[in-house]
């Protein structure tokens, strides 16, 4: 079973993407915030993190810079996810080593789509 960790400051927005994933057969950890997801992440290797970009504590951006010099994650797929759509975003996220971007809100079809397509 795949492992995919998702970070969220909204408990909310991380309990509906938690529940969807799981019900897709995928097990689930929720963190959140990018401190707790790192922490997690330096235990468990994940098969794909997806994480909100505006968080206290440890932003989305910054998590991803911490993944990826943790060894397992150099070519993990990280999904930040946002409301904001800007251009400046998208290369920020891609400079920090994100795989893709996904905007909020985001329906059940597309999110099954898209995690379906970076885990193989």
């Amino acid at each position: 079973m795949k492992k995919i960790l998702v970070v969220d400051d909204a408990a909310s927005t991380r309990e509906l993407i938690g529940y969807t994933l799981k019900d897709a057969g995928y097990d689930i950890t929720q963190a959140n915030d990018g401190v707790e997801a790192l922490e997690v992440a330096q235990n468990v290797i994940f098969d794909l993190v997806l994480t909100d970009i505006n968080m206290p504590n440890m932003d989305g951006i910054s998590l991803v810079r911490y993944l990826r010099r943790l060894p397992g994650y150099q070519s993990t797929p990280i999904l930040l996810s946002t409301i904001e759509s800007g251009k400046s975003i998208k290369v920020l996220g891609k400079q920090a080593g994100a795989t893709a971007l996904i905007i909020k809100p985001m329906n059940r079809e597309d999110l099954f789509k898209v995690v379906k397509r970076m885990l193989g």
